[in-house]
């Protein structure tokens, strides 16, 4: 009896439970701008989180007015053929990070195993191993650590990679190409 007594008639107002489509607008374009401004908290919480880390040879801000874009830098450690060498890095922040990860690139050219001559960098927790645990700090500090240990079974640059295994090679190499002449 029930589906009897709640037939729709011509003039009820069926269509009174989808709302208009500005409202549906309205309401996507609230939650885009929620998740914007959690973004943006969460990257100004780990620029906070970096500037008072104090780790060493490691350094992020961003680019002018544009919280999603940040410049970095990183040396290489000690003890390693980098040494002393610094590098520029960018990284771009998707609107949904942290649950995706950014685009790190080397703006410096770097002759690594895992660096390809256009700056990309394959590093797995930028990719498939990417967890939004992770932050700008965790990011430059793997980079670092990878620059002294690549992944030669992998290789963006199959020349680094093969003369990685000739550490006096490939300390002149990369004193050639970024050590400054005396």
């Amino acid at each position: 009896m029930a589906t009897v007594n709640n037939r729709h008639h011509p003039n009820t107002h069926a269509a009174a439970a989808d709302p208009p489509v500005t409202a549906v607008k309205q309401s996507v374009s609230a939650v885009k701008t929620a998740d914007t401004q959690s973004v943006l908290k969460r990257l100004q919480s780990e620029l906070m989180a970096l500037m008072m880390s104090g780790d060493s040879g490691i350094s992020a801000f961003p680019e002018e007015d544009n919280i999603f874009c940040w410049k970095g830098t990183i040396t290489g450690s000690r003890d390693t053929v980098f040494e002393g060498t610094e590098y520029k890095l960018s990284l771009s922040f998707p609107s949904d990070y942290p649950f995706k990860a950014p685009k790190v690139k080397f703006e410096t050219s770097c002759f690594h195993p895992n660096v390809d001559l256009y700056g990309n960098i394959c590093l797995d927790i930028l990719q498939d191993k990417w967890s939004s645990a992770y932050d700008v700090r965790t990011i430059l500090l793997s980079i670092q650590s990878l620059l002294g240990e690549p992944n030669t079974s992998s290789p963006l640059n199959t020349q680094a990679a093969a003369l990685w295994g000739n550490q006096e090679e490939y300390r002149k190499m990369v004193e050639k190409l970024y050590k400054p002449s005396a």
